[in-house]
């Protein structure tokens, strides 16, 4: 449906916006998001990033945080001064990354569930018959014997008390057949 006519008006420059201060609140805005959740919780965004950093005990920079020593030169007790330490304001940051560093990694690797149920179909009807079941209609991606078999053997890796249990189940009712 088209507008009436004579209804849009003309957009007039706004002279009173301060044009520096838009785009650098619009910047701020769209600074990226923080991904980790402890850090962006305790993000202060009047702050600078090294600020925030260090009040969470973090470095900006990794080689000034530990600095590589020259191995030639040997500084008398004298000469070194210390740097005053950063007051760590926020240590429950540091705390809880380190708590989620120190848990165990979660397996993530699993198998699809089509490539699960193409290897039971095949070593229920086939058993260790690999040409049977490059042969057999349901070898869609018409699959060597070769790859068929790393195909079992990468799900026997990955899932092998289910394979187990899989093959005791095969046994039982061979048994229950004769």
């Amino acid at each position: 449906m088209p507008k009436a006519k004579g209804k849009t008006r003309r957009q007039k420059f706004g002279y009173s916006v301060n044009r520096k201060r838009l785009n650098r609140n619009a910047r701020r805005k769209a600074a990226p998001r923080i991904e980790c959740s402890h850090i962006r919780h305790a993000w202060d965004h009047a702050k600078s990033v090294r600020q925030n950093l260090a009040e969470m005990g973090l470095a900006v920079d990794p080689n000034r945080a530990v600095p590589l020593r020259k191995r030639k030169v040997k500084a008398m007790e004298v000469d070194i001064e210390e740097r005053p330490k950063e007051l760590v304001r926020k240590p429950y940051v540091l705390n809880d990354l380190e708590a989620e560093a120190s848990l165990p990694e979660k397996k993530g690797n699993t198998l699809s569930r089509d490539l699960i149920d193409y290897v039971r179909y095949m070593v229920e009807n086939h058993g260790e018959d690999y040409k049977a079941m490059a042969r057999d209609e349901k070898n869609y991606y018409q699959d060597t014997p070769k790859q068929i078999r790393s195909k079992i053997n990468v799900y026997k890796r990955f899932y092998p008390a289910e394979w187990q249990d899989f093959l005791d189940s095969l046994r039982k009712s061979k048994m229950e057949v004769e």
